[in-house]
């Protein structure tokens, strides 16, 4: 399981021109699953990102967590994330997981970050969505379950 993980000031997700998930301070996760992927990647990846220290504490460092500032998450599904461009200039998608997998997996995702105590809103799986965002900092973080990079 895969995520791009950005520190936010605020993020929504649109589709149809309508806004389907929105948050204010904290973290937009794009998330995607790997064929290879099971609930035991949804724990891991849950739990790495709520405890994250990528907020400044009172010296400006990055000392606290989404947990510890109270921020919310926004996911959204996005398969591209195990698209492989080594070969050719067409990306290959056959590591991603099919999408009844990925579904389930994506749900288990925000399910186990909710439980983590992390207010969540969602993009719409399978669709085309519009993301807006300010990004904060800029931070940007990678994150792989299987610890890739």
């Amino acid at each position: 399981m895969r995520a791009v993980v950005q520190r936010v000031k605020q993020a929504r997700v649109e589709v149809d021109g309508r806004t389907v998930g929105e948050i204010e301070v904290g973290l937009l996760i794009f998330l995607g699953v790997g064929g290879d992927d099971t609930e035991r990647d949804c724990e891991y990846l849950s739990k790495k990102i709520a405890a994250l220290r990528v907020f400044p504490d009172e010296r400006g460092l990055m000392n606290r967590s989404l947990l510890d500032i109270g921020g919310e998450a926004l996911v959204v599904s996005q398969f591209t994330l195990w698209g492989d461009c080594r070969k050719g200039r067409r990306p290959s998608f056959v590591r991603a997981a099919g999408p009844e997998r990925a579904r389930d997996l994506y749900l288990c995702f925000v399910g186990r970050l909710r439980e983590e105590g992390v207010p969540v809103e969602t993009g719409r799986f399978q669709e085309m969505m519009d993301v807006h965002l300010i990004n904060d900092g800029p931070v940007t973080l990678l994150l792989d379950s299987s610890k890739t990079f």
